[in-house]
């Protein structure tokens, strides 16, 4: 089974949802529209300034709970952790 944003609801859930993103990105990369680092990282910060209009596009109320911080802390982390 494939992890879901909408399943994340604690840490493991997130680090099972990632871990799942890297095994689609091992086995389709070549489906991924942003497969490399840097075209995923602007895709991100992209999607993170326009969330709130994605939010509003899909009918759903953006969530104002978010960990900003500890994601953050995580995207940072994994620059120098092994």
């Amino acid at each position: 089974m494939t992890a879901s944003p909408e399943h994340v609801q604690s840490r493991e859930d997130l680090a099972r949802f990632v871990r799942s993103l890297h095994r689609r990105h091992a086995e389709h990369e070549s489906t991924w529209e942003n497969p490399d680092l840097p075209s995923f990282l602007g895709a991100l910060s992209a999607w993170i300034d326009d969330a709130d209009g994605w939010y509003r596009n899909a009918g759903r109320e953006m969530p104002t709970d978010g960990d900003w911080r500890f994601f953050a802390q995580a995207l940072e982390a994994a620059t120098v952790y092994e």
